[in-house]
């Protein structure tokens, strides 16, 4: 009699090699996955979003300053009416440029933050309208780059800007970048104002220009400073960049990273539809995130 024996076969084990190629891909497609939200994010925030954040700023930084211009209590100073020096941020003035077709709210500061906003008065200057030297600085190309087309101002252009003392009037008398000198100091009682943006190519700025504009209407009544001349940080100063550790940047990134990474696991056990439909919209809304903090990180006057 013979007895049939039936013999199973193991599987096959995996080659040792197997594996390690496995998971070298599946960080291949994390770190791809990771890249491709990054610069989908910032290109559209440069171009697009940043410009409609700044609008949406100056709409609302414009209905507060008219209102506070109707009921006479806009600042003229820099401090406010209980002697506290201006928040950054805080709108003060309309200047209003037809030469470019720009009119823009002015807000108090000048660092990146501010900036993202529309355009800065530089804190340690005088007031717009007033005796001195005021000094206004705007982004040339980020954020709707309001002050981007300074360049093409020429000498005898005029301007306005609208403060809670009134309307001034201002004439271009000069262009200066890097190397041109400097205009002759003002004369007592007269009032000037310097305008700033940053030159070279866009998101890449090379130097700074300077439109500079006489007085031509009355100055108004000017306030003892309370901020020195030369005091202000170096976030405030042309083309700096935020101080301090970018801990917004970082967590958004965590987040990003930590995304991509289930990202690539469902994609093994969900399949890849499904993991389309659930990881697409928070890896892109991640990504913009991370754009929007990384664009802060830019100089001031970009």
């Amino acid at each position: 009699m013979t007895v049939a024996v039936q013999t199973t076969l193991a599987p096959p084990l995996p080659r040792p090699g197997v594996r390690s190629v496995t998971a070298v891909r599946h960080l291949a497609r994390g770190g791809l996955l990771t890249l491709a939200a990054l610069l989908l994010g910032l290109t559209a925030q440069l171009l697009f979003l940043s410009g409609f954040q700044e609008r949406a700023a100056q709409h609302a930084a414009y209905d507060s300053l008219r209102a506070q211009l109707a009921l006479g209590t806009a600042p003229v100073a820099q401090t406010d009416q209980q002697g506290a020096l201006l928040a950054p941020g805080t709108p003060l003035a309309i200047v209003d440029i037809p030469a470019l077709h720009v009119r823009q709210v002015v807000l108090e500061g000048t660092d990146s933050a501010v900036l993202a906003d529309g355009p800065g008065h530089r804190r340690d200057t005088p007031m717009p309208g007033q005796a001195g030297t005021s000094v206004l600085m705007g982004r040339a190309a980020a954020y709707g780059g309001p002050f981007g087309r300074l360049g093409d101002l020429a000498a005898g252009d005029t301007f306005s800007v609208t403060t809670g003392q009134g309307r001034a009037k201002y004439r271009v008398f000069g262009i200066r970048r890097a190397g041109d000198p400097a205009p002759a100091p003002l004369d007592a009682g007269k009032g000037r104002m310097v305008l700033l943006m940053a030159t070279g190519a866009d998101f890449m700025p090379g130097g700074v220009l300077r439109v500079d504009a006489e007085l031509v209407s009355a100055p108004a009544r000017t306030p003892a400073a309370v901020i020195r001349s030369g005091t202000l940080p170096e976030s405030e100063q042309p083309l700096a960049r935020p101080g301090g550790t970018p801990w917004p940047l970082v967590m958004w990134l965590q987040a990003l990273v930590v995304a991509a990474v289930g990202a690539v696991w469902a994609w093994h056990r969900w399949g890849r539809h499904q993991t389309w439909i659930v990881f697409a919209p928070v890896v892109l809304l991640l990504g913009l995130q991370v754009a929007t903090r990384a664009t802060e990180l830019l100089p001031n006057l970009t």
